[in-house]
């Protein structure tokens, strides 16, 4: 059995069972096969760069070089930020109780991808905690599942059928599009002169 999420809230810890919630749950799916001329199922290959080799699946891996061009091991890299400061790395939310502390509004809710989401069951009464979901409060906290650089945002919340659920994101970036510089504006005032006159070589 997966070890439960344990959230903290009013003093009692609650351990929380998590079942993905698969696109495919919600719309289906359809799965499509290649056959062969003989009827055999195909399976996925890569062209390599220089035309002439296959590469199956499994065939290739992304590995870590130095400046020379050495193999460098991922344990040895310290990671660091765009500043150059190194980054503390975050614990996996499952090593300790996390506690709900942060509540947000549905506008800052929905200011976020969410990417995952995971319906939630425990065998323990939640009480307390079910209250306070069935009013519509939504509480956020770091969730990371094996502990990385950065924690994605968690936000427990309860459905209008009374369901529990995790969803995990990130904030939403948006990127504006306009001209980097400002184009000049011609005077539109004419003189009369120029306004009468005619272009021959229009005609």
């Amino acid at each position: 059995m997966a070890k439960p999420l344990v959230l903290t809230f009013g003093g009692h810890e609650f351990p929380l069972a998590l079942s993905k919630v698969e696109r495919s749950d919600l719309y289906g799916y359809v799965e499509i096969e290649t056959l062969d001329e003989k009827g055999s199922k195909c399976s996925l290959a890569t062209l390599a760069d220089d035309g002439q080799h296959v590469i199956g699946s499994g065939g290739s891996a992304i590995i870590c070089l130095s400046p020379e061009g050495n193999w460098v091991e991922k344990k040895s890299l310290i990671p660091t930020d765009g500043q150059g400061k190194q980054i503390s790395p975050v614990p996996s939310s499952y090593s300790a109780p996390v506690p709900l502390e942060k509540t947000v509004t549905i506008e800052e809710y929905l200011s976020h991808d969410i990417r995952s989401v995971y319906q939630i069951s425990s065998e323990a009464d939640l009480g307390a905690l079910t209250e306070e979901l069935k009013k519509g409060t939504i509480f956020q906290f770091p969730y990371s599942f094996r502990g990385g650089l950065e924690p994605d945002a968690g936000f427990l919340l309860m459905a209008a059928d009374g369901t529990p659920f995790l969803a995990i994101g990130t904030p939403t970036k948006l990127e504006f599009v306009g001209f980097k510089e400002t184009a000049g504006v011609a005077d539109s005032e004419e003189s009369e002169e120029e306004a009468d006159s005619v272009d021959f070589g229009m005609m």
